[in-house]
């Protein structure tokens, strides 16, 4: 894409509100452009070849072709990064969700009119993360692996060190990122605590795809619940996470404090929080596929603490923001491709390769 002239942008939406609110929001950065506007997919289909959009705002539901069907479609003929706009419902949650394993690179939840008046500012940076996207690097990369034997049953008490610690945060392609990772790894692992910039209300129902889809129990996570071996913590979207320690073991803490980054959850206050909480050596971090800078801080506190830190390699990265700025920062010095994550964090688990996930002595 040629960065020096405006993004150009064509809006997908049945609603002429949703339009005009969108248009505005996007039109008000210099950096974009609105080429066009399309009251559907058919339409839409005819104004691309002559607009040239580099990016695609795209509403789900609407009549003659809905927006999953349209965005199928376009990936298999002419991928063009895309901005899903999808109603803050259980349905609008699934079609989300749908629309990201399918190649979408961001989502936005939206209530109305209202809501997406407040989103401006979101719009505006979902589309320049998604013009920086390069397509194809995480969506539909690995096929997900089928849950071992045995279901999901826990380690032995004590299997590992009770301050033992995975974290990964992850943006933009970050959805199908953490799939990749994730179902690649057994159930004996040491808690795993996760943030994903996803909106408020999605998130629920991405940790039960991924539980559907794992050998370890993802679930969204709650305030005060204890980090357990075996299991996945989720930032629930539009709430921080934080981790303390109690005693002898973690807990979630669930803050709905400032946006940090532009973002909440945030990458940063997850892993500076452990890194307070006494992580340390015993922890391995990183970060994923995802724009801006988020978590390049928190993961260079823990590095400082001992910790074993990575970042996902711009080869495989939707969009090589979030890991190059910690790798800028002296956050890590290891860069990853996507398939070599979890191999890394099963390998690294060996006393002899790190201190970290050393397991308790028996």
């Amino acid at each position: 894409m040629n960065r020096n002239r405006p993004i150009r942008v064509l809006i997908i939406d049945d609603s002429a509100l949703v339009r005009r609110m969108a248009s505005a929001a996007l039109d008000s950065d210099p950096q974009i452009e609105v080429v066009g506007t399309a009251v559907d997919p058919l339409a839409a289909q005819e104004m691309i070849p002559a607009l040239q959009p580099d990016v695609l705002t795209l509403d789900l539901e609407m009549p003659r072709m809905d927006g999953l069907t349209f965005l199928r479609l376009l990936m298999e003929r002419s991928p063009l990064p895309v901005v899903v706009l999808s109603s803050l419902t259980t349905r609008g949650s699934d079609y989300a969700l749908e629309a990201l394993r399918l190649g979408a690179v961001e989502v936005i939840g939206k209530s109305g009119a209202a809501s997406l008046e407040e989103l401006g500012a979101e719009l505006v940076l979902k589309v320049k993360a998604a013009a920086a996207a390069r397509l194809g690097r995480a969506a539909g990369a690995f096929a997900p692996q089928p849950v071992p034997a045995g279901g999901k049953a826990l380690p032995p008490a004590g299997h590992f060190d009770p301050r033992a610690l995975v974290l990964l945060g992850a943006s933009t392609g970050g959805t199908e990122a953490l799939r990749a990772v994730l179902t690649q790894l057994p159930v004996e692992m040491p808690p795993i605590a996760v943030v994903q910039h996803i909106p408020a209300l999605f998130s629920r129902n991405f940790a039960a795809r991924l539980d559907a889809l794992c050998a370890l129990e993802v679930r969204e996570a709650t305030d005060g619940e204890r980090l357990r071996p075996g299991t996945v913590l989720l930032a629930p979207g539009g709430h921080h996470l934080l981790l303390h320690w109690r005693g002898d073991h973690y807990i979630a803490r669930i803050t709905e404090g400032p946006l940090v980054w532009h973002q909440r959850p945030a990458v940063d206050l997850l892993f500076a929080s452990a890194a307070a909480a006494g992580a340390g050596p015993r922890c391995l971090a990183g970060l994923l596929t995802g724009m801006g800078r988020d978590g390049a801080e928190g993961l260079l506190q823990l590095r400082q603490r001992g910790a074993v830190t990575f970042a996902q390699d711009e080869a495989t990265s939707v969009v090589f923001g979030m890991p190059r700025a910690a790798w800028q920062a002296g956050a890590t010095d290891t860069l990853l491709p996507l398939g070599g994550i979890a191999p890394f964090l099963l390998q690294s688990r060996v006393p002899a390769h790190a201190d970290a996930l050393t397991p308790a002595s028996t």
